[in-house]
């Protein structure tokens, strides 16, 4: 009887390990839990609501060190993503990138950690 449940054990570290390392829990381990467009706050609560969009539309472009990624709420990334649509079916009228959120969560981290000791 222990040896299934050791089976069964280490199926379920296999799929922690697994699911660990994709993309979107490293993003919640980098990034504080808010949304980089409206700047809401979120907990584990309403966690899900909370997305990892890539900022260069490509979800095969995952670098570790998490610069292809920004977290956005779900009514934010739905935007980013109609905003991204319209312009790829309708071009634009002048040549303009794609910008990446202009929010930093990290602005004045340093000045925050002073406070802290």
């Amino acid at each position: 009887m222990s040896t299934n449940y050791d089976k069964v054990f280490a199926q379920q570290q296999e799929y922690i390990a697994k699911r660990a390392s994709g993309y979107r829990e490293q993003a919640l381990k980098i990034y504080p839990w808010i949304c980089g467009r409206c700047r809401r706050e979120f907990t584990r609560r309403n966690l899900s609501e909370l997305t990892v969009h890539h900022v260069d539309h490509n979800h095969d472009n995952n670098p570790t060190d998490g610069s292809n990624w920004e977290l956005l709420c779900l009514y934010c990334h739905d935007e980013e993503h109609s905003k991204f649509e319209n312009l790829v079916r309708y071009g634009s009228a002048e040549e303009t990138e794609i910008k990446s959120s202009t929010y930093n969560p990290f602005a004045d981290l340093k000045e925050r950690m002073k406070g802290k000791n």
